[in-house]
């Protein structure tokens, strides 16, 4: 999506990538970063119309005592079906997208010139028209399977069903403009990351 003055970068990867760690390094430059995830908390507070919908299609289990959604109950349906998956991101995806545009342009009317937004599936979410450009957090899928299944103390085949349900990481790096190999080192990665820095951003958009 053109924009006049600033540049919005689509921050993408496959889960267990470590894409909150790369947005990390953008903060500490005081480039402000979208979460797409942290939106779509924000769409299904508790009483919301959203919430209310997702209740009605896959039932009141999918709710915790206080109202709030219980996002590990509705994560377990959707990964094993595709066709729940599609029926909540009905749901979510317009909400995503009216918060994300108003948390952009708020962005920008506080002087940034450079924004990133943060989305897991960007690419599938068919949200790319509200990214100026597209990164991509890429990882070994070895190690991709071994940091999923310690981050939720998961199995082996728990993690390799979730990881199936995603777009293949091999695929989704065809869309980056840049592609950051987070295979290594929080070290290494960082070294990654300030070369692209200096590279990328040396348009007066820092």
């Amino acid at each position: 999506m053109a924009r006049k003055h600033i540049r919005v970068i689509g921050l993408t990867g496959g889960i267990a990538s470590g894409k909150s760690s790369i947005a990390r390094f953008f903060e500490e430059r005081g480039v402000p970063v979208i979460d797409a995830d942290q939106l779509a908390r924000i769409a299904v507070m508790p009483g919301s119309p959203a919430v209310e919908r997702i209740a009605a299609i896959f039932g009141n289990e999918v709710l915790a005592a206080d109202g709030s959604l219980d996002r590990k109950q509705l994560g377990s349906m959707v990964f094993a079906s595709a066709a729940k998956r599609h029926q909540l991101e009905e749901i979510l995806h317009p909400e995503i997208r009216r918060l994300s545009e108003a948390d952009i342009a708020a962005a920008a009317a506080d002087g940034h010139r450079l924004i990133v937004y943060m989305a897991p599936i960007l690419i599938e979410a068919g949200a790319t028209d509200r990214v100026d450009e597209i990164w991509v957090v890429t990882v070994r899928p070895d190690i991709q399977l071994e940091r999923l299944m310690r981050r939720d103390g998961i199995s082996r085949e728990e993690a390799l069903k979730m990881i199936a349900s995603q777009m293949p990481l091999a695929e989704k790096e065809l869309y980056g403009k840049v592609v950051i190999d987070n295979s290594g080192t929080a070290e290494q990665t960082r070294r990654i990351l300030e070369d692209i820095w200096e590279r990328e951003t040396g348009n007066g958009y820092e």
